[in-house]
C-alpha cells in the first residue's frame, strides 16, 4: 500500500471516530418544529423545539416546570438540576445530570432511555419521564404530531360568585375558598341598595334564609364576601365618584352592612368605566373610591377584592397597577368578548392576564371565568391557564350555571 492510500485511510478513521465522538456527547436528533406542544388545550411556547430520539420525545425540561409551578435549581459546576415539586403528599425531588440517564427520584435511581442534554442553552429530557414523575398525563396525536399534556391536580384559591339564580347550586359553596353573595348594587342615585331585579336581598326559602346560607358558608370554610355591582350605563356609577358625599356614604353603607350579615369580605363589580371616553380622570376617581375604602377595610381586616375588565377589553377606566397595590387581590373578567357566544378564545384571555401581570403580581391576580361562555370540555382550559402563570386563584361566574360535567372537571383540575 502506498503512503498516500494509507494517509487517505488514516483521515477517514479519525473523521468516523470524530463522529462518532459528536454522537456520544450529543445524539444526533431531527428537530421537528413543526411538534406541538399543548398544556391544559393550549400551546406552550418553548425556547427551542422538542426533538424525538429513537422514539423518545424530548422537551426542554424548565418550560413546563415553571408551567406546572415546580422549582427548578441549576447547579453549573456539575452541569445538575434539581427540580422540587411540592404536592398534598409531600415534596419530590428529582436529580438529574447532563449526559447521565442516571437520575434518582427521592433518592431512588431511575435510567432514563435517553439522557437528559443541552441545544441552544435548554436542557432536554424524555417528556413521558416528565410525565411520570410530576403527575401530568400526556397524549400524542401523530397525525398533527401534537403532545398534549393535562397538568396534575393542584391547590388553588377558588372564589365563586353567587347570584339571585344560584340557590339550585348552594351545596357546591364549600368546594370554594370564598363566596361572594350579588344581592347589593348602587343605584340611579348613588345609593346602596338591596331592592331591585337583579340584585336584591332574597326572601327566605322556608327555613332558608340568606343569612343561613352566609353563615353555612363561614362554617363550612367558605369566606363570605359582599359583592357590591355597579354600572355606569345611565351614568349611577359616574355619578358616584365624582360626588365626595355620595362615596363617603357608600362606603359607610357597605362597611355597616358586612358588618351586620357576617360578612367579611367586600367585593367591587363596578363595570363599564371608560365608556364616557375619560380614561384618565375616571381612573382617578376610581383610584380615590378604592383608596378610601381599602383604608377602612384594612382598618376593619375586611378582605377587599375588586372585579375589573380585562385590559385588552372595550373599558379603559381601570388603573390595574394603582388598584392592585391598594386592593387584597384583582378578579380578571377575561371573558365576554364575543358576547358569551362560545367558550372565550384562548389568546385573548392569555393576553388579558399577560397584561395584568405586567402591573400587578401573580398572588394578586384571579382569573374570572364565566359558566356562561365555558362548558365541561373549554373550562379547565382556562383554569389551566390561572395554573400556568401561578396566578392566586380562579373566580367562577357563577353557581347556578355550573353542570355536573363542568364540576367534575373542575374537581380534576384544582382542589
Amino acid at each position: 500500500m502506498s503512503m498516500k492510500m494509507r494517509f487517505r485511510k488514516l483521515l477517514f478513521s479519525l473523521a468516523i471516530g470524530c463522529v462518532s465522538l459528536i454522537g456520544i456527547q450529543q445524539p444526533a436528533v431531527a428537530a421537528t418544529s413543526s411538534t406541538t406542544i399543548l398544556l391544559d388545550g393550549y400551546p406552550l411556547p418553548f425556547p427551542t423545539p422538542p426533538t424525538h430520539i429513537n422514539g423518545t420525545t424530548m422537551v426542554p425540561f424548565r418550560a413546563i416546570s415553571e408551567a406546572m409551578e415546580i422549582q427548578v435549581n441549576w447547579e453549573a459546576r456539575t452541569q445538575s438540576i434539581t427540580a422540587i415539586q411540592s404536592t398534598s403528599q409531600g415534596e419530590k425531588t428529582v436529580k438529574m445530570q447532563l449526559n447521565n440517564p442516571l437520575v434518582t427520584v427521592n433518592g431512588q435511581t431511575v435510567t432514563l432511555p435517553v439522557a437528559p442534554y443541552e441545544t441552544n442553552g435548554s436542557t432536554l429530557i424524555p417528556l413521558r419521564f416528565f410525565s411520570e414523575q410530576f403527575g401530568a398525563q400526556v397524549g400524542w396525536n401523530g397525525e398533527t404530531r401534537t403532545v398534549s399534556i393535562t397538568s396534575p391536580l393542584r391547590d388553588m384559591y377558588g372564589l365563586a360568585f353567587y347570584a339571585i339564580s344560584s340557590f339550585s347550586q348552594r351545596d357546591l359553596i364549600p368546594f370554594f375558598d370564598a363566596t361572594a353573595f350579588g344581592w347589593s348594587r348602587i343605584d340611579q342615585n348613588g345609593n346602596l341598595t338591596l331592592t331591585g331585579n337583579d340584585f336584591y336581598w332574597p326572601k327566605p326559602a322556608g327555613e332558608t334564609t340568606p343569612e343561613s346560607i352566609i353563615a353555612d358558608a363561614k362554617m363550612m370554610g367558605s369566606t363570605p364576601y359582599l359583592m357590591v355591582f355597579a354600572g355606569d350605563a345611565n351614568g349611577e356609577l359616574t355619578a358616584l365618584l365624582e360626588d365626595a358625599s355620595l362615596r363617603e356614604k357608600a362606603i359607610s353603607q357597605m362597611l355597616a352592612l358586612a358588618q351586620e350579615k357576617g360578612l367579611t369580605g367586600i367585593a367591587l363589580d363596578f363595570e363599564g368605566l371608560g365608556m364616557n371616553g375619560d380614561f384618565t380622570g375616571v381612573k382617578e376617581k376610581y383610584n380615590e373610591f378604592v383608596r378610601l375604602l381599602a383604608a377602612e377595610t384594612n382598618q376593619r381586616g375586611i378582605q377587599l377584592t375588586l372585579i375589573l375588565h380585562p385590559l385588552n377589553g372595550a373599558y379603559k377606566g381601570y388603573d390595574y397597577a394603582t388598584l392592585g397595590a391598594m386592593a387584597d387581590d384583582l378578579v380578571i373578567m377575561a371573558y365576554a368578548y364575543e358576547g358569551e357566544k362560545g367558550p372565550e378564545p384562548m389568546n385573548k384571555v392569555d393576553e388579558a392576564i399577560r397584561m395584568a401581570l405586567v402591573h400587578v403580581p401573580k398572588e394578586k391576580l384571579i382569573l374570572g371565568v364565566s359558566m356562561g361562555s365555558e362548558n365541561e370540555s373549554s373550562v379547565n382550559q382556562k383554569i389551566g391557564l390561572a395554573k400556568r402563570y401561578n396566578l392566586k386563584g380562579y373566580a367562577i361566574w357563577r353557581l347556578g350555571l355550573i353542570n355536573q360535567a363542568s364540576m367534575e372537571q373542575i374537581k380534576q383540575s384544582v382542589q
